[in-house]
């Protein structure tokens, strides 16, 4: 049995929304983040990133700037004690047709090709309907998280695309552990 992976939205779930993060200085955490992560690495969960950043095909992010921004996105995660596997990100804008832009399959697909592990056994959290459309389309168990722009979502219907509603990444931890450890062999 190959190892279970979380795959996690960025902006909203793991560190606050702001609109269009163009700078590593706006990084900020959502309170409890890392506490949840570091439980998910301790029950032996891969965690890997995939996020939607359109700034760049818009030409107001580059590639440089994203990398600073997930930098210091890895150097707080790691003063916390937690190491992501892997950051997927899809560069394009939404009228694109690409195959990597949330809800479309591609990053979860690259990183389950990369790290060897079974989509249908992971775990995608986000705050966007288009993270759990991803999720359903993997065959995932999707958890909408009422953070960042998750609680607008809710009214607006992702909450019937998602298995479960919690109100941050440390109530999504609860249920993720729930179901490792309530799957566990005796």
């Amino acid at each position: 049995m190959s190892r279970r992976f979380v795959i996690l939205d960025r902006d909203g779930t793991i560190n606050v929304e702001v609109d269009h993060l163009l700078d590593s200085a706006q990084i900020e955490m959502i309170p409890g983040t890392i506490e949840a992560l570091r439980e998910l690495r301790a029950l032996g969960l891969g965690m890997v990133v995939a996020t939607n950043q359109s700034p760049i095909g818009r030409g107001l992010l580059t590639w440089e700037q994203l990398d600073e921004i997930h930098d210091r996105l890895r150097a707080l995660l790691r003063e916390g004690g937690v190491e992501l596997d892997g950051i997927y990100v899809c560069p394009h804008e939404p009228g694109d047709g690409c195959d990597c832009r949330k809800p479309e399959p591609g990053m979860a697909l690259r990183a389950a090709e990369e790290h060897g592990f079974d989509l249908a056994e992971a775990f995608v959290v986000g705050d966007h309907s288009a993270d759990m459309q991803m999720g359903r389309r993997i065959g995932a168990t999707t958890i909408l998280v009422r953070t960042g722009h998750g609680g607008e979502e809710l009214v607006n219907g992702a909450g019937e695309l998602a298995d479960h509603v919690v109100a941050d990444l440390r109530e999504a931890g609860e249920v993720i552990r729930d179901a490792v450890v309530s799957e566990a062999p005796a």
